[in-house]
């Protein structure tokens, strides 16, 4: 697979959603679900916690396996996530989701959580996957976001993995560092509110219900936290032994590891993203010859909204079904 770093041609906002901010939040808050049946089921951990898988129906001819990872603070019941899962299950795919630690509604066993650079979780599910010998191909991960940051820093660690056969990363925060600043600034800060709330609740909640030993959180702490590098720097760093925030966004940002991946990768982002800015973007030296970026002028954060404002239409659906079936004819 050829490096190839382009504008998406078939990608077009519609007047109604040029706005970012539009096309961030109209799939989230006014497009209808589609209707998806799922199975959940608990995988036990090695260290004693779990994490909590969501199944489509099995196709009746099904052309293989879909891993994949949500976003921050996501889950089964995230819109882009519901309704890619609707949509490759239509066209045949088995897709089974991933909720990170604490994000399926249950909280999770032990102190630590999830971030954007824990690999060890997602490796095992992989590996998981691989000893149940369904007889199908594991086809391509795919990640959103936070996720896809995550899957990623994946492949770029073990180049020759050998989990699955292609990977689709969806709007990732390639530099978290600046991705943090970015988010803190504009209208963009009334996101950073959106999911802070939502980190500090299930955070508190969590303090209530096990032993954190050592790692002691006051409510000093918690009312120094104001921003996502707040966050990082008194709770995800310490908490997995990163030496600060900083240190955490430079180990775990997946613009370090592009280099690296073998697997032939498709990247989808938007340069409106606002949750970020351009100087995030990759520049083709950053990129591996295996990887496919497609940058859009428009589009928001996994936005790409085409179609009316009565009928929106996600654009990604049918580029996700082309890539995946695109390769599974090269399989």
């Amino acid at each position: 697979m050829q490096n190839k770093f382009k504008s998406i041609p078939s990608f077009k906002a519609p007047l109604w959603a040029r706005n970012r901010h539009v096309q961030t939040i109209w799939p989230r808050f006014f497009q209808r679900r589609l209707p998806l049946d799922t199975t959940q089921q608990r995988l036990e951990l090695p260290d004693g916690d779990f994490v909590d898988l969501a199944w489509s129906q099995r196709p009746d001819e099904c052309k293989g396996i879909v891993p994949m990872f949500h976003g921050l603070e996501g889950s089964i019941n995230s819109h882009y996530a519901n309704d890619m899962i609707a949509q490759l299950n239509r066209d045949g795919w088995w897709v089974v989701l991933m909720h990170f630690r604490g994000c399926s509604g249950s909280i999770n066993r032990l102190p630590r959580s999830y971030h954007s650079g824990d690999t060890e979780d997602a490796r095992y599910f992989l590996e998981y996957l691989h000893k149940q010998n369904f007889g199908l191909p594991i086809q391509s991960a795919m990640g959103f976001s936070l996720g896809a940051n995550m899957l990623l820093k994946l492949i770029g660690e073990e180049p020759n993995h050998g989990y699955f056969d292609s990977a689709i990363a969806i709007s990732p925060p390639f530099k978290l560092a600046e991705c943090s600043k970015s988010i803190s600034e504009g209208f963009s800060r009334i996101y950073q509110s959106y999911l802070l709330a939502s980190m500090r609740k299930t955070f508190i909640e969590k303090i209530r219900q096990i032993d954190f030993g050592k790692f002691k959180i006051t409510n000093e702490i918690m009312n120094r936290v104001k921003t996502f590098r707040d966050f990082d720097e008194y709770i995800t760093a310490p908490l997995h032994g990163f030496q600060n925030a900083e240190d955490y966004y430079l180990k775990s940002s997946c613009i370090n590891y592009l280099k690296k991946i073998t697997t032939p990768t498709l990247i989808i982002h938007s340069k409106d993203d606002p949750f970020m800015n351009t100087s995030v973007v990759p520049k083709p030296e950053h990129l591996s010859q295996h990887i496919r970026l497609e940058l859009s002028e428009k589009g928001g954060h996994v936005g790409f909204m085409q179609g009316s404002p009565w009928r929106p239409k996600i654009w990604l659906h049918d580029r996700v079904k082309n890539f995946l079936n695109h390769q599974l004819a090269q399989v």
